[in-house]
Parts: C-alpha cells; structure tokens; sequence
C-alpha cells in the first residue's frame, strides 16, 4: 500500500492517506504504447481546422448576370461571384477539417490509472483535506503551494467541483492549473510534476475512474 502525506489548508501535515490500488497501481503489457496512442490522440482532437475560403455561392454580390451575351465584344460574362473575378468565390479552397478522432473509454480509462501510478510511483502525489476560499486570494494561494510544493514545476490540481473563489485563487500563479477529477485527462496528470488532490476529489476519482 502506498502511503503519502496529507496537508491541512494552512499547509501543515496533519497524518497520511493511502492511496487506492484500484487507480494507483495499474499495470499493462505495454504502458508505454497505450499513453503515446491515448496522448496522441487527445492532442489531435485539440486541433481545429481554421483554413477556410468562401465558395462561389458564399461570396459576396449579385447573380444577376452583368451585361448580355453577345454583341459587346467583351467575353462573355457570368455574375461577380465567379471565381475568374476580383472579390468572387475560390474554387476548391480549403474547408475547415474534423480532426476529432474517438478514445475508446477503456483505453482512455486504463492511461489515465497509468498516469496515476507514474506519478504515485515518482512521489509527486500530493492529498489536501480541503480546498476554500472565502473570496479570491492568490496570496493565500501561492502560501499554500509554497508550503506541500515548493519546488519549481508544473502542478495539477484536482477538485470536487467547480468553486469560483477557488479558481481564481490559483488562476494567476504560473504553471498552475485546475480541473475537475471526474474530468482529468491522462495528458494533464502525465505533463505535470506534482498532483494535488483534495480528499473529496480523491473519493470522486475512485466512484468514476476506479470501475
């Protein structure tokens, strides 16, 4: 069983916690393969595709055709959105892409408690008992960190819910980042250095996660 400290919300050490096996001590045949295609995957499913032109029937202007067929001595004319004018349509331009491509829950599942082990197995898990602000305080925030994490590096931490007071506490401090522990992803626990979690998202993770 693995034991880590526990921290109080004033940053003193108040006893241990054990962490559950079901999410801390997961095992695969090939860990390695399973992050790097769940990983990639979630990184491609970041991407929007943004390129975008507007087709003949998109532009701007009239349809009406601009002077008759024949007998101008001009070339016969289509209306302003053609793509042969200034201003007209682009003809096969480029259309936004979906790059979205679906996690099978089980894979995404099994990485995550991967991610977890890493992190538990490295002692960068930290457990809080609470985490409550009576209004925004970043001060109070970065005292907090200093104390359960002082060294440099990118820190998760995971909550029960959403508390606004909360969020904005820890909003301003650099390489700090907050996220729901119903809601973590393997590549938010696996691209930082230390995990902190309260104890009622810890229980959280285990109803969800530990199935």
């Amino acid at each position: 069983m693995l034991k880590i400290n526990k921290y109080s919300m004033q940053g003193e050490e108040i006893g241990t916690k054990t962490l559950p096996k079901s999410l801390f001590a997961a095992e695969s045949k090939n860990p390695k393969a399973l992050m790097y295609e769940v990983i990639k995957m979630y990184l491609r499913n970041q991407r929007k595709g943004n390129s975008s032109t507007q087709t003949r029937a998109e532009a701007k202007g009239s349809g009406k055709k601009l002077y008759r067929q024949k007998g101008t001595g001009n070339a016969r004319p289509g209306n302003l959105r053609t793509p042969l004018r200034v201003g007209g349509g682009i003809a096969f331009g480029p259309k936004p892409k979906n790059w979205y491509k679906r996690i099978p829950k089980k894979k995404k599942r099994l990485a995550l408690k991967l991610a977890l082990t890493e992190r538990a197995n490295d002692k960068q898990v930290i457990i809080i008992d609470s985490l409550k602000f009576d209004k925004p305080n970043t001060k109070a925030a970065q005292e907090l960190l200093l104390k359960i994490a002082p060294e440099k590096g990118r820190k998760l931490i995971l909550t029960e819910g959403t508390d606004l007071n909360v969020i904005k506490s820890f909003s301003n401090i650099p390489y700090v980042k907050l996220d729901r522990a119903d809601c973590v992803y393997p590549y938010e626990v696996i691209n930082c250095n230390y995990l902190i979690i309260t104890e009622a998202a810890l229980d959280k993770m285990k109803e969800v996660f530990a199935k």
